[in-house]
């Protein structure tokens, strides 16, 4: 047997002004064959799944590019188009292969293409054929798109959100890509689009139960796959949404009626689905009712992961404005600030401005005569298996107020990003961390309280309030009396 893998990924917001080139890839993530680490990335965890599996039983594996980029706004028609024709190049040169494994997000949009893993998965099937297994493991944030669909055979989304599962859902991928390649399987996939922009956290309930639910009912009565695609509502362009996806055995009836049950149940959520986000001042009071520290405040409107800046100044201020509280804040994305930083050094005082630069949705910079306590040339932190490079960074202290500062935009996955920079959070009243729920498996443990805060940014937490021009409708929240489609 011939297995080839690859990947591509990022998360576009359209409503974010921060753009994708090529370079924005080579320099989050970029690996060309035989390059990849041992230790998988978001969207890369299928090349680690499938080293194992062809280590296990023989087969032939032949790697291709992978390739991420912090999500942010359009990727440039250049840069998509040049990783797509590397990948699909690479592929050519591999065949005849019986099975494609892909790793993608599923909501990268550039110039001129509103879908470009459906354009991906299309082109791929061309070359590989129709006889060939294609797997693609995909972010549940992403957009379900007919062409995805009809191009894949095996379609598996994370379950956890926050992210924590990519590894285990890519091996759940491989497995079932393998298995229908040898015929032992055949895998018949049902999608019912719900209709609704519906996101959930798994780390509490109602979510938490319903994930619990899949995993319980996968691998019984046919069963062999259950997938929650929750969609990116930062993207206007028809196919947002939440779409459930159910892979039977020749079953496409027991598929259906699974895949309408869960369904029936995300929808009952209603406004049930997301924790009560209180405004800074709010949440900085509810913080300080809370007995015992570290409470976590997540800038959850302000997260890289979603494609915006990660340097919004609110918090900062507020807490400035109560200069008794012990608090720690990051990280935030100002590489000048950094710059001047590392140049002064550790143990330096200057008077700084930082933060605030992006948009107007950042907020007001901050101001004011800092200490350096510590700086790095490359702050990189875990993220679940993975690693992640924060590149320079440094840490800085006003009054009773740390600060981190990063030069490459990306989520506060884990307490070493202030840690590795001389800041102790046991000490602290207050740890603000730019993140939306990625935070949560590593910080969680040693919060006395987690608050999901709402600081503003460059689109509404509402869903209903987000202005879309070109989304599908109709579409709950935003028009009522609506009913799900079947996409398969």
């Amino acid at each position: 047997m011939r297995v080839f893998v690859a990947s591509l990924a990022t998360e576009t917001n359209t409503f974010s002004p921060i753009r994708i080139d090529r370079g924005a890839f080579e320099d989050a993530f970029y690996a060309p064959p035989g390059e990849h680490p041992e230790t998988p990335t978001l969207c890369s965890a299928p090349f680690i799944a499938a080293r194992k599996r062809a280590r296990e039983q023989g087969f032939t594996l032949i790697e291709g590019t992978a390739a991420w980029a912090e999500p942010a706004g359009l990727v440039s028609r250049e840069a998509y188009e040049g990783l797509r024709d590397e990948i699909l190049g690479q592929l050519r040169a591999a065949m005849p292969v019986d099975v494609v494994l892909f790793g993608l997000h599923g909501a990268m949009i550039a110039e001129g293409y509103d879908d470009c893993e459906g354009d991906l998965l299309t082109e791929a099937r061309a070359i590989a054929g129709q006889d060939a297994v294609i797997g693609v493991e995909l972010d549940p944030h992403c957009h379900l798109t007919q062409a995805m669909i009809d191009a894949a055979t095996i379609l598996v989304t994370f379950k956890e959100v926050p992210h924590s599962d990519f590894y285990e859902r890519a091996e759940d991928m491989v497995d079932l890509s393998l298995r229908a390649a040898r015929k032992e399987i055949t895998p018949v996939t049902s999608v019912l689009d719900c209709r609704a922009i519906a996101n959930f956290l798994t780390s509490r309930d109602p979510g938490r139960a319903l994930v619990d639910d899949m995993i319980a009912r996968e691998g019984r009565d046919g069963v062999l796959s259950i997938s929650i695609v929750h969609g990116f509502p930062a993207a206007d362009i028809p196919d947002v949404g939440t779409k459930v996806v159910v892979i039977s055995d020749d079953a496409p009836e027991r598929g259906r009626s699974v895949a309408a049950e869960f369904g029936a149940r995300i929808i009952a959520f209603g406004a049930n689905r997301m924790p009560d986000m209180p405004d800074p001042d709010k949440a900085i009071d509810m913080a300080l009712a809370v007995a015992g520290q570290p409470v976590v405040l997540a800038d959850r409107w302000d997260n890289p992961g979603g494609g915006v800046a990660g340097d919004s100044t609110f918090l900062i201020h507020a807490l400035c404005e109560r200069p008794g509280i012990d608090a720690a804040v990051g990280a935030l994305w100002d590489p000048i600030a950094v710059s001047f930083c590392l140049a002064a050094g550790p143990g330096a005082r200057l008077q700084l401005r930082f933060g605030g630069k992006v948009a107007p949705s950042s907020g007001v910079p901050v101001d004011a005569e800092v200490e350096i306590v510590a700086t790095t040339r490359d702050l990189v932190i875990p993220f679940q298996e993975s690693r992640v490079s924060l590149g320079a960074a440094v840490s800085l202290r006003l009054g009773k107020l740390d600060v981190v500062l990063a030069s490459k935009r990306a989520q506060t996955f884990h307490p070493a990003v202030f840690e590795l920079l001389g800041i102790e959070l046991s000490k602290k009243k207050i740890v603000v961390v730019k993140s939306a729920s990625h935070f949560h498996t590593a910080f969680a443990p040693i919060a006395a309280d987690v608050i999901f805060v709402n600081c503003g940014g460059p689109y509404p937490p509402d869903a209903a309030a987000i202005p879309y021009r070109r989304i599908r409708r109709p579409i709950a929240p935003l028009d009522a009396n609506v009913s799900p489609v079947w996409m398969r």
